[in-house]
């Protein structure tokens, strides 16, 4: 059997008496693109930031290709090495050009010759559609191209696993388009994806499963297709009918 790229088995979280993540099992093949939707507060974020220790679970288990994640440092920073993240906002150096920015973590973290990490970073600046402004500082982009550099700065790193959180929330309307299609190309790519999202058009046309979550629970999994035409939950179609209206 392929190895799981993600394996979730009855994880749980709590902050302090709210308990965030119920008893969640949940596998990931390689190569998988996974949307999660769910109201706010419905742990979400919190699951996937679980996944590369950004946040700590406190029972269960969480395997990332093929590796544990416990507390052990060494353990979390072999995980990240393998998991690229991109958050709701850019999180870029602004006081770095774009091009900096991307070479940062292949020199620091990998210890990638600086020749090499610059030709990295231009690939992936290529990749996704914004290489001229890779003399650019941040705050010189709009807020969906410094979404599109914060997706190749995460490449950077040849990641085999990319989380998403709410990338595009914080964007104009007319700039998540240029997100998502960068987001989609990756998709068609083979990467594998968790999408924690709640732009559906997305799910719809990337997702090879759509996971509806609720007071810490998942409720439903299913491809895109049946979850949009007959979710099986009364949760998961309330939850449609409000956010496809």
């Amino acid at each position: 059997m392929t190895e799981a790229a993600i394996r979730m088995i009855r994880v749980n979280k709590w902050y302090g008496q709210f308990h965030v993540l119920r008893d969640i099992d949940l596998e990931v093949a390689p190569g998988e693109r996974i949307v999660l939707c769910g109201p706010s507060g419905s742990g979400k974020s919190t699951l996937i930031r679980c996944i590369n220790r950004l946040e700590s679970h406190q029972s269960g288990r969480i395997v990332v290709d093929g590796a544990e994640l416990t507390d052990d440092l060494r353990s979390v920073e072999m995980i990240r090495r393998e998991v690229g993240m991109v958050f709701q906002h850019f999180n870029l150096f602004p006081h770095l050009t774009v091009l900096e920015n991307c070479m940062l973590a292949p020199v620091n973290v990998r210890k990638a010759a600086r020749a090499e990490a610059r030709e990295l970073a231009l690939h992936y600046l290529e990749k996704v559609r914004i290489s001229e402004q890779a003399d650019k500082y941040p705050a010189a982009l709009s807020g969906g191209q410094q979404q599109r550099v914060a997706i190749a700065r995460a490449l950077c790193m040849k990641p085999k696993i990319m989380l998403f959180d709410e990338p595009t929330s914080a964007l104009d309307p007319e700039m998540v388009k240029e997100v998502l299609d960068t987001m989609e190309s990756l998709a068609r790519e083979g990467m594998t994806m968790m999408v924690v999202t709640h732009e559906m058009g997305f799910a719809r046309q990337a997702a090879d499963r759509v996971i509806f979550m609720d007071q810490g629970q998942i409720v439903e999994i299913a491809p895109p297709e049946a979850f949009f035409a007959t979710p099986r939950h009364e949760r998961t179609k309330s939850f449609l009918r409000q956010i496809l209206r």
